[in-house]
């Protein structure tokens, strides 16, 4: 496994121990094998369903730390402050040697834990459906050993000490770090696309599936659009892409797409750019031929972008809507970011009023602008991407509205929200740009809910070796997973 230790999440390894009377369910903890010395670790920092859990060399990262969340009867569920996912028994099995893994909370039993002291404040993790152990498989001491379930014997492969390395926030952190996947998707040709990227990404979870749409770019130079559909994150590369040109979008310019699900029509809406800012709806995302014919929320230019865009254009929109209206932010790559609005009844139709809500100099506020609701607070969040000295990436802000100021959050390239500075690599490093693509939102409305306390986001990179004109830029899929959660 590649480890890291990452600022801010380095704790000092004498911290103090818990027992079972003692758990505080607002902590994170490390659990360390009595047998080994090493912690409960996620395998290759993987935020999949059906990753295995390992031991590893202790070093405090966010996949060694682990929150109790009472389940009832004296048993806990525990949550991965890396993933979000849970402990779990595989296939619920009740065997010895079953595999020790994370997957989304269900509270079934099979992800339910007692506690039971041993000595020196040692704990055994006790399986509420099998009845059996936690434990390191073969009491190996190796790096990567598996975690698994065996009869409970008391063994010191079975006892772990549960050190407290941090307390639970539910606050956006000042300073995000992140853990990248490798590449995960490419571009499929066929016969009528021969591409180069794909881009832009835009992502919802519907129906036990991530659904992502982007950009797709030929070899012409021309730009399209294109979804494909998957269970896990690793499963990305062998689903199948599927060209929205056939669909009611049609063919021509359309590009940096992103799909939510506007709750008072029941519909979902897919926001593009065909020039002027554009959208298609279904009531089907899953079904790439169900998108509608294009129609657009500006038919024309605003005066105000116009006179302020210089060479740059009107794009990449971004639609989200509070309790009363609707708000479509879009940039110029020009150094400003705008702002329309409508009523949340009068949406899709209405948009104006477009007013400047910041300006910068034109790389430091260059395009790609995110904006999302945080769960749990009265905060919202706007990401802009911006061209520094060593690739591109997100600075960000924070306001208490949609029409308020916007505070800086991490709005610099030697501390960004996501760049080169604060993101680390499974594997090499295979991108300097971190560029444009979308959170893994919690919730599919049009509120764009967040949740700061497990921070995913999906975005384009390409190779630092590449280079040449932009729509030949070979941009594929990665992933971040934030590194330092409050929560």
């Amino acid at each position: 496994m590649v480890t890291a230790l990452l600022a801010g999440l380095s704790v000092a390894l004498s911290a103090a121990p818990a027992s079972a009377a003692t758990v505080d369910t607002n902590a994170w903890y490390v659990l360390v094998n009595r047998g080994s010395g090493k912690a409960m670790d996620v395998t290759n920092r993987n935020a999949d369903n059906g990753v295995g859990i390992q031991q590893y060399t202790r070093n405090n990262g966010a996949w060694q730390q682990w929150r109790f969340v009472d389940a009832g009867g004296g048993n806990y569920r525990l949550h991965s402050r890396f993933t979000g996912k849970t402990l779990d028994v595989s296939g619920a099995s009740t065997a010895d040697g079953a595999r020790i893994q994370q997957w989304d909370d269900t509270n079934g039993t099979n992800q339910q834990f007692g506690l039971a002291d041993s000595s020196g404040g040692y704990v055994r993790l006790i399986g509420r459906a099998s009845a059996k152990a936690v434990s390191v498989a073969d009491a190996s001491t190796a790096d990567s050993a598996p975690v698994v379930q065996s009869a409970d014997s008391g063994a010191s492969s079975q006892q772990w000490q549960l050190v407290r390395v941090a307390t639970v926030s539910t606050s956006l952190p000042s300073s995000p770090s992140w853990v990248s996947t490798g590449v995960l998707a490419g571009p499929k040709s066929d016969a009528s696309h021969n591409l180069v990227s794909i881009k832009d990404f835009s992502v919802i979870r519907h129906n036990g599936n991530y659904h992502v749409f982007a950009t797709t770019a030929n070899t012409s130079g021309s730009w399209s659009l294109e979804q494909f559909s998957f269970n896990k994150w690793g499963d990305a590369s062998s689903a199948t892409q599927h060209y929205l040109d056939a669909s009611g979008i049609g063919k021509g310019y359309r590009a940096a797409p992103q799909v939510f699900y506007f709750a008072p029509q029941g519909l979902w809406y897919m926001v593009y750019q065909t020039g002027p800012p554009t959208y298609s709806t279904s009531t089907d995302p899953t079904n790439p031929a169900s998108w509608s014919a294009p129609k657009t929320f500006i038919g024309s230019e605003p005066p105000i972008v116009t006179q302020n865009k210089g060479k740059g254009g009107w794009i990449d929109f971004w639609t989200i809507c509070d309790a009363s209206n609707c708000y479509l932010f879009f940039s110029d790559d020009n150094g400003h970011l705008y702002r329309a609005q409508t009523t949340l009844a009068n949406f899709p139709n209405g948009f104006g009023n477009t007013t400047i809500v910041m300006s910068d100099s034109t790389y430091a506020l260059f395009e790609a602008s995110n904006v999302y609701k945080v769960s749990g607070t009265n905060q919202y969040l706007l990401l802009v991407e911006a061209i520094g000295a060593n690739g591109r990436y997100f600075r960000s802000w924070t306001s208490s509205s949609l029409t308020g100021n916007w505070s800086p959050l991490a709005a610099s390239e030697s501390s960004p929200f996501a760049g080169r500075a604060n993101v680390s690599f499974n594997g090499s490093t295979w991108t300097n740009d971190i560029s444009h693509g979308e959170m893994v939102r919690s919730s599919n409305d049009q509120t764009l809910t967040i949740d700061p306390c497990h921070m995913q986001y999906v975005y384009q990179g390409r190779s630092p070796d590449s280079g040449g004109d932009y729509s030949q830029l070979p941009y594929r899929m990665g992933l971040l997973t934030q590194a330092n959660s409050n929560c």
